[in-house]
C-alpha cells in the first residue's frame, strides 16, 4: 500500500508516475516539525536496518552517519564524502516496523541516520515545498516492487552494452583507438565497445569532431563495426560560448540558455572554457538540444554517456571577478601563512560554488525558477531530453545511454555509472554497496569505473575488480588523464584478463535474461541477503556479498593480498569456480561460514540451492554469442526460466519466455 503526503507547493519532478490521491491524516511513523523548513523524525529500534538512497557512501545499512542527496562533482570522494552524483531520496527500514519512504524534493535534503543522536533518524531540508510516499509491505522485497512500480519502468540497454568497454580520458586519434581495438583483438579478449572522452571534439564543443584527430571517424565507426564494436561518444553539459558555433549562436537566437537574475544567459567555465548551460528544464530547449545527437547518430554512432551534468562548473564569470578581487586585497598584505591559507580557499571555492548555483535561472513554464531550488533535475532531465530525442532519431532500436548526475525517474531512460572513483580497494567495496541500493530507486543499468578513473591501477586491483564488475550491467574500465594504462593487455599475463572477462560473457545469457526480468516485474537485480532472509542475522547483517538475480550469490574479494575470504552461506549452495585455465569447477557446499581460497586469476561464485542457470560459449562480441545453444549448470532436476529477445527491439512485447529443464 502507498500512500501521498504532500507540505507546502512541491515542485513537479516527475519522478512519480502513478497519480495518488493526497492523504488528509497525518503521516505516519514520522514526527513533522514545520521549522526553518521541515523535518520528518523517526525512532529507530536496535535491530532496525536503514537501506536506500541509491548513490551514497559508506554500507549497505545506512546507519550512523549523515547523507546529503544533492548531486555533487567530487572527484575524490571518501568515507566522509556526504553527497556523490546522484540524489535518490529512497529508504527503506526494515526491523520491528517496515516500510519505505520517499521524499520527492528536487534540490539538498539531509538524512541524518543515527548520527546526531544513534536512535534517530531525521530528514530535513530547507523549504517546506515536499511530496512525500509511504510504502507498506509485508517484505522488503514487496515494499521496493511497490516502489518501483511507483516511479515507472526500468530502462533497458541493447543486449551489446551488456559486453566489455574500454574507456580512457582519452584516446587521442583514430588511429589510437584502432591500436586499442587491435590488441584486444590480438589476445582474444572480448571486447563491445570503447569510449570517446572529450578530445574527440573541436575545442571540446559538442556534437563536432576534431577534424585533425578523428577526421576518418565515419570510416573508423565502420571498421570497429565490422570486429564487433561499437563507439560510444561522450556529451558534455555546457555550450561553448564562440561566435560562428552554430549550436551556440542557434540557442542564444532561441532562448535555450539558462539566465542570470538579469534574464542574461549565464556564464560559467569549464571544459571549453567559458560556456552557457541549455536549460533542460524547458521542454522546448531540451528537445532542440537533444536532437543535435544526430550529428553522431547519422553516423552509425549507437550509444552515448552523459557527463558533467549536475552540472559541474569550476569557475563563473562573476567567480572569476570575485577571486581576482580578493587574491589582490590578500597578496598586497603580509606572506603570512594565513594569507596562503586563505589564497587555497579562495580557489577551492571556485569550483561548484553555492553562490553561483544560486545565481541560475530556468524557464518552467514561462516562471523563473532558481536553480538551486531544483538543482538535483538538471543532469536528469538533460539525460530525459537526450532520451526522448534518440527516439524519434532511432524510433526501432534501443540506444546506450547512461549518465553521471541523476534523480529518481531518470531510470527510466538511462542508467549511471558511479562517477569518477579511485583505484582503491575501498572503492570496489564501495561499488558492491551501492549497487542494491540504486537498483531500489529503479536504476538496473549501473557500474563503476572498473579498475578506478583516477591514481594509478595495479594489476592485482584490476584484476579483483574484474572479478565483480563481470556481474554488473554495465561493465566499463575507464581510466583518467596522466594515469597508468589499464586495458587488460597491458599487464603480464593477459589470458588471466581473458578468463575472466570469457565468463562475463558465458553468464550473458544469464545476466541478460535477469535484467529483462528485473525491468519487466519490477525486481531487484541486486539484493542484499537480508531481503531473502529476514530471520537470518548473519544474512541480515552482511555488507560484503549479494544475490545477482534470483539464482546467483556473489562474495568478491576486495583486500590487496588476500588468498581468499570468508564466505556466509544463509543456505546450501553450489560454488562455480572458474580456474587459470578457463575450466569451471563445482563443489556442493553446506550453510554457514566458510574460508574460500581464490587465487587472483581465478572467480568463485555460489548458485543457490536448486537453482540452475544457462551458459553460452564465450565469443569476442555480444553480436557474436550463440545464445540458443545453452549450457545448463547447478543442481541436477532444476529448471530456469529464460527470458530473451533480439537484444535492439524497443518492442518489449517481442520478449519471450522459455523453460529450461537440467
Amino acid at each position: 500500500m502507498t500512500k501521498k503526503y504532500t507540505y507546502g507547493s512541491p515542485f513537479f519532478t516527475g519522478a512519480v508516475v502513478k497519480d495518488l490521491a493526497i492523504e488528509a491524516t497525518p503521516i505516519p511513523y514520522f514526527k513533522v516539525c514545520l521549522e526553518d523548513g521541515i523535518s520528518f523524525e523517526y525512532k529507530m529500534n536496535d535491530r532496525d536496518i536503514v537501506y536506500g538512497l541509491g548513490e551514497a557512501s559508506r554500507g549497505i545499512n545506512k546507519r550512523g552517519y549523515v547523507y546529503d542527496s544533492y548531486c555533487s562533482d567530487d572527484f575524490c570522494h571518501l568515507e566522509t564524502t556526504r553527497s556523490l552524483y546522484g540524489a535518490h531520496n529512497f529508504i527503506l527500514i526494515e526491523g520491528e516496523q517496515t516500510f519505505g519512504a520517499f521524499f520527492d524534493y528536487p534540490t539538498k535534503i539531509t538524512f541524518d541516520i543515527g548520527f546526531t543522536k544513534a536512535d534517530t533518524l531525521k530528514i530535513f531540508c530547507n523549504k517546506a515545498d515536499i511530496d512525500v510516499y509511504i510504502i507498506e509491505g509485508d517484505s522488503p522485497l514487496e515494499i521496493v516492487k511497490s516502489f518501483r512500480q511507483l516511479i515507472g519502468k526500468s530502462y533497458i540497454p541493447p543486449r551489446w552494452a551488456m559486453g566489455y568497454m574500454q574507456s580512457r580520458w582519452s584516446y587521442y586519434t583514430s588511429d589510437a583507438v584502432r591500436e586499442v581495438a587491435k590488441n584486444y583483438r590480438k589476445e582474444n579478449i572480448p571486447l563491445d565497445a570503447i569510449f570517446l572522452d572529450i578530445d574527440y571534439m573541436e575545442d571540446y564543443k559538442d556534437f563536432t569532431i576534431n577534424s585533425e584527430r578523428f577526421g576518418d571517424l565515419p570510416q573508423l565507426i565502420e571498421e570497429m563495426k565490422e570486429e564487433g564494436i561499437r563507439l560510444v561518444p561522450i556529451i558534455d553539459a555546457g555550450v561553448k560560448i564562440e561566435d560562428g558555433y552554430d549550436i551556440y549562436e542557434e540557442g542564444l537566437e532561441k532562448g535555450y540558455y539558462c539566465v542570470d537574475k538579469d534574464g542574461k544567459p549565464f556564464k560559467a567555465g569549464v571544459w571549453p572554457g567559458l560556456t552557457h548551460f541549455p536549460d533542460f528544464l524547458n521542454e522546448e530547449a531540451g528537445l532542440w538540444f537533444g536532437l543535435k545527437y544526430k550529428a553522431l547518430t547519422d553516423l552509425g554512432i549507437e550509444g552515448f554517456w552523459n557527463d558533467m551534468n549536475e552540472p559541474a562548473i569550476f569557475y563563473s564569470e562573476n567567480g572569476i571577478n570575485r577571486f581576482y578581487e580578493k587574491l589582490s586585497e590578500i597578496t598586497n598584505g603580509d606572506k603570512s601563512v594565513d594569507n596562503y591559507n586563505k589564497i587555497k580557499d579562495i580557489v577551492n571555492s571556485l569550483q561548484n560554488s553555492q553562490e553561483d548555483y544560486n545565481s541560475i535561472y530556468h524557464n518552467v513554464n514561462g516562471k523563473l525558477i532558481k536553480h538551486n531550488d531544483i538543482h538535483n533535475m538538471y543532469g536528469y532531465k538533460m539525460t530525459e531530453c537526450t532520451a526522448k530525442a534518440l527516439k524519434k532519431l532511432r524510433p526501432d532500436e534501443r540506444t546506450l545511454l547512461f549518465s553521471r548526475a541523476s534523480y529518481v525517474g531518470m531510470h527510466r531512460c538511462a542508467g549511471i555509472w558511479t562517477g569518477d572513483n579511485f583505484s582503491w580497494w575501498s572503492h570496489i567495496l564501495l561499488e558492491l554497496k551501492q549497487l542494491p541500493a540504486l537498483n531500489m530507486c529503479g536504476f538496473l543499468y549501473v557500474g563503476a569505473d572498473l579498475g578506478g578513473f583516477g591514481n594509478n591501477a595495479s594489476r592485482d586491483l584490476v584484476l579483483r575488480w574484474l572479478g565483480l564488475g563481470i556481474f554488473t550491467p554495465l561493465m566499463r574500465n575507464h581510466a583518467a588523464l596522466c594515469t597508468r594504462d589499464q586495458e587488460c593487455y597491458q599487464f603480464e599475463n593477459p589470458e588471466d584478463f581473458k578468463n575472466i572477462i570469457d565468463l562475463r560473457y558465458r553468464l550473458i545469457p544469464y545476466l541478460y535474461s535477469e535484467f529483462l526480468k528485473c525491468a519487466v516485474e519490477d525486481k531487484m537485480f541486486f539484493k542484499p541477503l537480508g531481503f531473502e532472509y529476514k530471520d537470518d542475522e548473519m544474512a541480515r547483517n552482511c555488507e560484503d556479498q549479494l544475490f545477482v538475480g534470483e539464482e546467483l550469490m556473489i562474495a568478491p574479494v576486495y583486500t590487496q593480498n588476500a588468498i581468499g575470504r570468508y564466505v556466509y552461506l544463509p543456505e546450501d549452495m553450489m560454488s562455480v569456480r572458474l580456474k587459470a585455465g578457463g575450466e569451471l569447477e563445482f563443489a556442493e557446499m553446506a550453510k554457514g561460514h566458510h574460508f574460500v581460497e581464490i587465487p587472483l586469476n581465478e572467480v568463485v561464485f555460489f548458485i543457490r540451492s536448486g537453482k540452475c542457470i544457462p551458459l553460452c560459449e564465450p565469443a569476442l562480441s555480444t553480436d557474436s554469442l550463440d545464445m540458443d545453444n545453452l549450457t545448463l549448470i547447478g543442481f541436477d532436476g532444476a529448471s530456469y526460466e529464460l527470458y530473451t529477445d533480439d537484444g535492439m527491439s524497443t518492442d518489449l512485447s517481442k520478449i519471450q519466455k522459455k523453460t529450461l529443464e537440467k
